[in-house]
């Protein structure tokens, strides 16, 4: 009914007359109530078909309780994407300290190029890594006896394993590697809104024929010590052994002797494998203009990621994936949408530009525009709220007295400086004052400490409305947010060598915020 939201602002005065209905409004147009996301758990199960997730390593080991949910949540679907494409190498852009680009290459033994334009943060990286796969093995070995412990837990409520079951496992191992070389004859089909992975682009690599039989040998070695690591993992720690010594027959027993060798070098070469750097961090600064080529010598079929991307960055990633041959897939998540640039914001006549937003051509037809304000809203976190986490009241109340006391006092009404983190380092509303003009290069003498009070004096009764409006915007946000990331899509929409693209919520909103992430797979047809 286009007449439902119509009484939410008077015709006239334009106000808001109903604030129920403006808060029905906001979420009737949510993410999740449009019903335009892809469910985490269908497209995983997508992905997967036969295959088994590997056994984990817990992050809240070495990174913060958000960190290690995002990093968890979305190297898992990472994986799986990059082994349904074929693919090993993985491009994380604006990778920062590292924490998703070292976890890919050291839990999934994937080859990571982290790109960040700050050289000090690619320093950092290259540190905290070194540090890391110094107690990676430590890492490894309390998870393997968290997994025997819990193993022992179920042993008391169920059979051991029989010599069938052993036998049976390792043949649908087999299986599992042989089906590997198969995936681009795979349709997936009833998932919502829509996840048809008929003809998605897969490396050349896992397109085999007789004629490469001697490579395909290499590659299905490679894969099967994967998988061989994997469920060596998850086994029974008495598992191989019960299988091989089992059978009374010596011509038999000398066979899966040999099974039983031949598992342990791969198993050795895995771990091997495992140990060695597959994670590079660069430093580049990256536009929707920049040649990987430049920056990554070794540059093959891979998969585009990136966890937060900031402002245009998040946009530039995805308008990279749809021009790069070699990039076969993308999971983005962005961010800080107050950084966005919009083509049609000052009404500038560039057409040479590449903006942040709109991305898609519908919204660029329609001139649409956002605003910072706007897009300022999209930043809160509604979710957060709704658990109790309240907004910072009183350091918004003092951030807009401080712009009243500027344009007034200074006559300024823009600035390229920033106050940042005042707040936190200040005792009183008349300290926040002066180390905030001295920030934005202000002369603070002509400004007596009196003259301070009166503004605070003066304003003190409207923090009430200045936290109640922030609320309205705090209940707007996930509207705007939604836009931006519906154009995002509708830009991959439009391309013509995307066989399947969706937005999918990645994380726990009240952890992480910005869950959502926007994921397409090229078509095979394209290449």
């Amino acid at each position: 009914d286009d007449d439902m939201f119509s009484n939410v602002f008077c015709e006239n005065s334009k106000k808001l007359i109903d604030v129920h209905l403006f808060a029905l409004a906001a979420q009737y147009y949510s993410m999740s109530n449009l019903g335009v996301s892809t469910l985490l758990e269908d497209l995983l199960e997508a992905l997967r078909r036969d295959n088994q997730g590997t056994t984990g390593i817990k992050t809240d080991e070495f990174m913060n309780n958000k960190k290690s949910h995002e990093v968890q949540v979305m190297s898992e679907l990472v994986d799986n994407i990059a082994k349904y494409c074929g693919i090993k190498q993985v491009i994380d852009i604006g990778s920062g300290k590292g924490y998703l680009s070292s976890f890919l290459s050291m839990q999934y033994n994937l080859k990571v190029y982290g790109i960040d334009s700050s050289n000090t943060t690619t320093n950092g990286a290259h540190e905290r890594n070194r540090k890391l796969k110094k107690h990676w093995r430590a890492y490894q070995s309390r998870a393997r006896a968290n997994i025997e412990s819990q193993r022992l837990e179920k042993a008391k409520d169920r059979p051991v394993l029989s010599e069938i079951n052993c036998k049976a496992i390792n043949e649908k191992l087999l299986d599992k590697t042989n089906s590997l070389q198969h995936q681009d004859q795979v349709t997936i089909q009833d998932l919502a809104p829509s996840c048809d992975f008929t003809g998605i682009a897969t490396s050349e690599t896992s397109k085999q024929t007789e004629v490469d039989l001697a490579s395909q040998t290499q590659s299905d070695e490679s894969k099967l010590s994967e998988e061989v690591l994997a469920i060596l993992n998850v086994l029974p720690a008495d598992a191989v052994e019960f299988f091989s010594s089992s059978r009374s027959n010596c011509g038999e027993l000398c066979e899966e002797e040999k099974e039983q060798r031949k598992m342990a070098s791969l198993k050795a070469k895995a771990s091997k494998l495992h140990e060695s750097n597959l994670y590079f961090p660069l430093t580049s600064c990256i536009t929707a203009e920049t040649e990987l080529s430049d920056i990554i010598t070794d540059l093959e079929d891979c998969m585009m990621v990136g966890l937060h991307t900031c402002g245009d960055l998040a946009a530039n990633t995805l308008r990279i994936f749809t021009a790069k041959p070699e990039i076969k897939a993308v999971c983005s998540v962005g961010c800080c949408y107050h950084l966005l640039s919009e083509q049609f914001e000052n009404q500038e006549d560039c057409p040479e530009e590449v903006w942040g937003f709109p991305m898609c051509q519908y919204l660029k037809d329609k001139g649409w525009c956002c605003g910072r304000n706007a897009r300022m809203s999209a930043c809160l976190a509604l979710e957060r709220v709704a658990v109790g986490q309240m907004l910072p009241t009183e350091s918004l109340f003092y951030r807009a007295v401080l712009q009243v006391i500027i344009e007034e006092i200074y006559g300024v009404t823009k600035s390229d400086r920033h106050v940042g983190k005042t707040f936190s380092k200040s005792s009183s509303f008349i300290d926040y004052v002066r180390k905030s003009l001295k920030k934005l290069e202000l002369d603070d003498s002509k400004l007596p400490d009196s003259c301070i009070m009166d503004y605070y004096e003066k304003y003190k009764h409207r923090m009430n409305e200045l936290e109640a409006f922030n609320m309205l915007k705090v209940v707007l946000a996930p509207c705007i947010e939604v836009l931006i990331l519906l154009d995002r899509l509708c830009y991959l929409k439009e391309q013509d060598n995307i066989a399947w693209s969706g937005l999918v919520k990645l994380f726990d909103p009240v952890k992480s915020p910005r869950c959502y992430a926007v994921i397409a797979l090229k078509k095979q047809s394209c290449f």
